[in-house]
């Protein structure tokens, strides 16, 4: 099939896109698609064969059979772009606008698990009336995020009451909702999961910095972490992951891919962190090596993902909405 990779986009995290759609294009290929690259650049152009791109309904995206967004945070992993494919009537991999759109706000994401029972960290939203006192309550350390960027972008880790405003003010110039989250300790443990309603998981993989926490330059500098698959949780924890993985991504109404992320604390108890619709996607990345331990290699990976955009498609299109 002929397939457009969708990379860059005009998040802070365009570089990091721009990597996992290279990779994802070298698999496709491998798997015997013909791909066509197209670029968001940092101002919003869109860019294919270095000529400006101009997206019009008839034809679709430069007449390929399906899109492959690679696009991690805002305006790409948000519901944004996926949006805008649902009305060109373009296939593609990966969630669908609601899926992107509540998962990418660790905010909306949190209080859903949190009818839902899952287990999970507290947390509360800076600056809502009472937060402060919640936070309190947590202990310290605790972590301050922008509720809707990955790639621990604009983290902070506060160790001391007096840290906690500087924080949260580091995270308001990346995003105006803030979370504040008590520490969980114990292993960070990460789980792969692919497919639509009835998705597969992979063997669990365990997180292991070589820093202070697992902030940006561990996750993509050389030597950065460690990622030991399988993770040294134990069986019954390590199944309680999976199942966990498998009833987050249905539940959200994901589709195609997704890597859960968890913490497994000292007594084994099994929290969910955060679940990412479009995670990093180098050959080298967590979500396909935790696969290609699971038997699944990276080319094989992608070619699946493409399948499954076509499945959803299909499937979608035989309702009159």
């Amino acid at each position: 099939m002929r397939v457009a990779v969708i990379r860059g986009g005009r998040s802070s995290e365009h570089d990091v896109s721009l990597r996992s759609g290279a990779s994802v294009s070298a698999g496709l290929r491998q798997a015997g698609h013909e791909v066509v690259e197209v670029t968001i650049e940092r101002d919003g152009r869109w860019i294919a064969d270095e000529s400006e791109l101009m997206v019009k309904p008839a034809g679709g995206l430069l007449g390929c059979d399906v899109a492959f967004p690679v696009l991690h945070g805002p305006f790409g992993e948000d519901g944004t772009v996926q949006g805008m494919l649902e009305c060109l009537d373009i296939p593609y991999a990966g969630p669908g606008v609601l899926a992107a759109a509540t998962t990418i706000d660790k905010l909306t994401c949190k209080r859903l698990l949190a009818e839902r029972g899952t287990p999970q960290v507290d947390f509360c939203e800076a600056g809502k009336p009472g937060w402060r006192e919640c936070v309190a309550g947590f202990g310290l350390p605790v972590w301050v995020k922008p509720s809707r960027l990955g790639s621990s972008v604009g983290i902070g880790r506060v160790t001391a009451p007096g840290e906690l405003d500087d924080a949260v003010a580091e995270a308001s110039r990346h995003d105006p909702r803030v979370i504040v989250e008590a520490d969980a300790g114990g292993r960070e443990v990460e789980c792969s999961v692919l497919g639509n309603e009835s998705p597969e998981t992979s063997v669990p993989g365990e997180i292991v910095a070589h820093a202070d926490w697992y902030d940006f330059e561990a996750k993509y500098g050389t030597g950065g972490m460690e990622l030991v698959i399988p993770a040294r949780i134990g069986e019954r924890a390590a199944a309680e992951v999976r199942r966990l993985a498998a009833e987050v991504f249905v539940a959200f109404g994901c589709s195609g891919l997704a890597r859960c992320d968890f913490f497994v604390t000292g007594d084994n108890r099994v929290l969910v962190n955060e679940l990412n619709t479009i995670p990093g996607f180098t050959e080298t990345s967590v979500y396909g090596k935790l696969f290609e331990a699971s038997g699944i290699p990276y080319a094989e990976l992608c070619d699946r993902l493409v399948q499954l955009a076509l499945e959803r498609y299909r499937r979608e299109r035989r309702f009159a909405f």
